[in-house]
């Protein structure tokens, strides 16, 4: 299964967390049963409920691995781009009696993917853009992450700088300047994603699903979060950056998915993490990726988000 694995994740952001040492695979990660308790928080309201459910015809799901759920739990390997069955757009599609899903959701994405080819070794994976259409009335995106290697410079370089300088802010030092200029450019980025979409599909509802709370407000936890001490408000501060930075790109769609506060209390090093650490569980999640429980919250909130017309 590791070498499976590793070849499909090859050439994408999922190498940095099954190759670089920051990813073995193992058999148990944190309490299995936040994975439950974010299950039943994400079932519908009884408001909710009582209502109607929207009927869409055709959704295409776009997206990276926060939206593919790598091992959450069952994971397609064939191309890379580890989508799995319990990522949100499956719930939200479930949750929809007659929709078509086309989830074209890719592990290492970025918002060049949406209308470029996206190489994974070997594999050529078509612009995500190609499976929006006229026909297509519901469209969810969540892109940014890769965008200026970001999630690649927080749980990539920035873990092996820590060795050098565990007290120090390494990374801040070395790519605080950088992201600063960057993150502005995420969020015209995440609109020029949404333009587009509009353009294919005039008529759908497009709705932006932001990035959760990966980094602690306060505390570290290095065993979960190997980052340099200094470097974790600077991380933290990259985490707040990035979710803003993709609302504010969102701006002209119909919905955005708040996933930052909703899953307050849950980043890694909480009690009740809804994002992984270190270590890849291929019954549960990518090493640094989301849980069950986050997708499911997630869900729910794209739900609530259709639900008001």
């Amino acid at each position: 299964m590791r070498e499976r694995v590793r070849r499909a994740a090859a050439g994408s952001l999922v190498v940095l967390a099954l190759v670089l040492g920051l990813g073995a695979v193992a058999g148990c990660t944190p309490s299995a049963t936040d994975d439950r308790a974010g299950a039943n928080a994400a079932a519908p309201t009884s408001g909710a409920s009582a209502a109607p459910a929207p009927r869409f015809h055709r959704y295409v799901a776009l997206g990276d691995s926060y939206t593919a759920a790598p091992f959450v739990p069952r994971t397609q390997l064939h191309d890379g781009c580890l989508r799995s069955s319990g990522n949100y757009p499956s719930r939200v599609a479930r949750a929809l009696p007659g929709t078509k899903l086309v989830d074209v959701s890719c592990s290492g994405a970025d918002t060049g993917s949406m209308t470029h080819v996206q190489r994974i070794g070997d594999a050529r994976i078509p612009p995500q853009l190609d499976a929006v259409s006229r026909r297509t009335d519901l469209v969810t995106v969540g892109i940014g992450g890769n965008d200026f290697d970001l999630f690649a410079t927080l749980v990539g370089a920035c873990t092996r700088l820590r060795s050098a300088d565990p007290t120090g802010s390494p990374c801040r030092a070395q790519f605080g300047d950088r992201l600063r200029q960057e993150l502005p450019q995420v969020r015209d980025r995440v609109a020029t994603v949404v333009a587009a979409i509009r353009q294919r599909a005039p008529h759908a509802r497009v709705v932006v699903v932001g990035y959760p709370q990966i980094i602690p407000a306060h505390g570290t936890c290095p065993r979960r979060l190997p980052l340099a001490a200094g470097d974790r408000p600077w991380a933290r501060w990259v985490n707040v950056g990035l979710a803003a930075a993709v609302e504010a790109g969102a701006r002209r769609a119909d919905g955005y998915v708040d996933a930052f506060t909703a899953t307050r209390g849950h980043d890694i090093c909480s009690a009740h993490p809804w994002i992984n650490g270190p270590t890849t569980d291929v019954n549960r999640a990518l090493a640094y990726h989301p849980f069950a429980a986050e997708q499911a919250a997630v869900a729910r909130l794209v739900l609530a988000t259709l639900h008001r017309r």
